[in-house]
């Protein structure tokens, strides 16, 4: 599983942060991912992370 993010919507406001700190991470305002893939037992977070972007910014690709 793989979580991108796409920067120039991000709006920064954390919430992916605060719901799934294993994946996401915070850099210059806006959300990062910090590694190349989902670890396990964070997929269940990360995908509750993506549904709730208030910009839709985060993509979840399995």
């Amino acid at each position: 599983m793989k979580a991108t993010i796409d920067a120039d919507e991000c709006t920064g406001c954390e919430l992916c942060v605060t719901t799934c700190s294993e994946v996401f991470d915070m850099e210059d305002d806006v959300a990062v991912v910090k590694g190349d893939s989902v670890p396990g037992g964070a997929e269940e977070d990360c995908r509750q992370a993506a549904e709730e972007c208030p910009v839709e910014c985060i993509t979840i690709d399995d």
